[in-house]
C-alpha cells in the first residue's frame, strides 16, 4: 500500500467482522474508514479519492437486509424468505459500489462480479466446473418443488442429496435429504413455525415427507441447487471437512469442523479438530494436491483478495471435492497462519507487500486474454 491510500470497509460498523479487521488495521497502524452497508443498501454511496475498499459481509443486520429485499418489513429473528430479492439488491448495491469506485479512482479488493457469482451457487459451480475444480454433482435442472425434485432423484439414481437455497450462505435452508421409496428424512437447521421458515441454531431430523415437502416448496422459488451427496471423512468419532481460507493464492488458514451429523458449521454447535491430524490422516501428497484444488478454485475469482473453501475429504481418504466457495469466509478467530498472522493481519501483509496486486493483476491478465 504505497504511501497509505485511504482503506475503506464496507461493512455493518458493530459487526464482529468490521471489529476484528479495524482492530488488526489498528495494529498495523492504519486506520479504517467504514462505508455503512446501510448507506450503500439505502443508495448512498461515495469513496475517499484512491482508496482501498474491501468489501465485507452484508449480514447479521435486519434493517440491511430489509433495504437489500426492498420490503416494507424487516424479517423476523432467524426468519428465512426472500433471497431472490435479496440477491437482486445485492446485485444493484455492488453496482452502486463500482460507480462510487470508478468515480473515486478506488480500488475494490473484492471484485463486486466475482461476489455475484459466488452468492449464485449454481453460477458458482459452473465456474468450478469449466476450471475442473472437483466437486459433487448436481442436478442440470433447479427443481421448482418437491414433487418435481423427488421426480429428479428417482431418475438421476439419486438417494443422498443436499438440497442448498442458491443464494443461501451459513447454513441457512440447506437440507441433507435421504430419499427412497418408502423413506423420507431431511436433517437441517430449518424450524417450522405455522407458514413460515426460520434458520435455528438446532439441528433436527424431519421424517415426514409432508413436512419435508412444505420446506422445499417455500425454499424452491427462490432458487435450489442440489448436490448429490459425497461421504465425508471421520476423525475421533466425527464427520470433518475443512475450511481452507485462500489470501492472494495462499492457502494459509485451515479450519478443521467435526460433527456428529451431516452439517458441519461451527455456529451449529460443532467442534473444531485438528487441521496436523486430518493431515496425517490423508497424507502429505494428497494433502498438498487438495489444497492445490482450493487454490485452482480461488484462481476462478483472482478479482478478490481472499476466498474460503469448503473442502470435503472422502470417506476412503482418498478423494476431495470442493463444497462451496464462499465471499467471506475469512471469519477465523484463533486461527493462524505460519507467520502468525490471524486471517485479517495475514490480508493486510498481503497488501503492502504487493501479493494483493499482482494477485488482482492476474485477473486483468485474464480478462484481457
Amino acid at each position: 500500500m504505497n504511501h497509505n491510500p485511504p482503506l475503506v470497509v464496507v461493512g455493518n460498523p458493530d459487526n464482529r467482522r468490521v471489529g476484528s479487521f479495524r482492530a488488526a488495521a489498528h495494529a498495523a497502524g492504519l486506520r479504517v474508514r467504514v462505508l455503512p452497508w446501510r448507506w450503500l443498501a439505502g443508495g448512498e454511496a461515495s469513496l475517499p479519492q484512491r482508496a482501498l475498499v474491501r468489501v465485507d459481509s452484508p449480514g447479521e443486520d435486519a434493517e440491511v437486509d430489509r433495504l437489500l429485499r426492498g420490503a416494507d418489513r424487516p424479517l423476523a429473528l432467524g426468519e428465512i424468505g426472500g433471497a431472490a430479492a435479496w440477491y437482486v439488491g445485492l446485485l444493484a448495491a455492488l453496482d452502486r459500489l463500482v460507480g462510487a469506485a470508478h468515480q473515486a479512482g478506488a480500488t475494490l479488493l473484492n471484485d463486486p462480479a466475482d461476489i455475484a457469482v459466488l452468492f449464485d451457487k449454481r453460477a458458482c459451480q459452473r465456474r468450478l466446473a469449466a476450471a475442473g475444480v472437483p466437486q459433487p454433482a448436481t442436478l442440470d435442472a433447479a427443481p421448482v418443488g418437491w414433487a418435481q425434485l423427488r421426480s429428479a432423484l428417482a431418475e438421476a439414481g439419486w438417494a443422498r442429496v443436499f438440497v442448498k437455497p442458491v443464494h443461501g450462505s451459513s447454513a441457512s435452508g440447506m437440507l441433507a435429504l435421504h430419499v427412497t421409496a418408502r423413506r423420507v428424512q431431511a436433517v437441517t437447521s430449518v424450524e417450522v413455525v405455522g407458514d413460515r421458515l426460520f434458520n435455528s441454531l438446532r439441528v433436527r431430523a424431519y421424517r415426514s415427507e409432508r413436512e419435508v415437502a412444505t420446506i422445499v416448496d417455500q425454499l424452491a422459488p427462490d432458487g435450489l441447487l442440489v448436490q448429490r451427496w459425497f461421504p465425508k471423512a471421520g476423525l475421533h468419532g466425527r464427520v470433518v471437512d475443512l475450511r481452507v481460507l485462500v489470501i492472494a493464492g495462499e492457502p494459509g488458514h485451515v479450519v478443521v469442523r467435526g460433527s456428529d451429523g451431516p452439517l458441519t458449521n461451527l455456529h451449529l454447535g460443532n467442534r473444531r479438530g485438528d487441521p496436523a491430524a486430518v493431515r496425517a490422516a490423508f497424507g502429505p501428497r494428497r494433502w498438498a494436491a487438495a489444497l492445490t484444488d482450493c487454490v485452482r478454485a480461488a484462481r476462478c475469482f483472482t478479482g478478490s483478495l481472499h476466498v474460503g473453501v469448503d473442502l470435503m475429504i472422502g470417506s476412503d481418504w482418498r478423494r476431495h471435492a470442493v463444497a462451496e466457495v464462499n465471499a467471506f469466509g475469512d471469519l477465523l478467530p484463533g486461527v493462524y497462519d505460519a507467520a502468525g498472522r490471524d486471517s485479517y493481519a495475514a490480508q493486510l501483509h498481503a497488501m503492502r507487500t504487493g501479493r494483493s496486486a499482482s494477485w488482482r493483476g492476474t485477473a486483468r491478465m485474464e480478462r484481457s486474454a
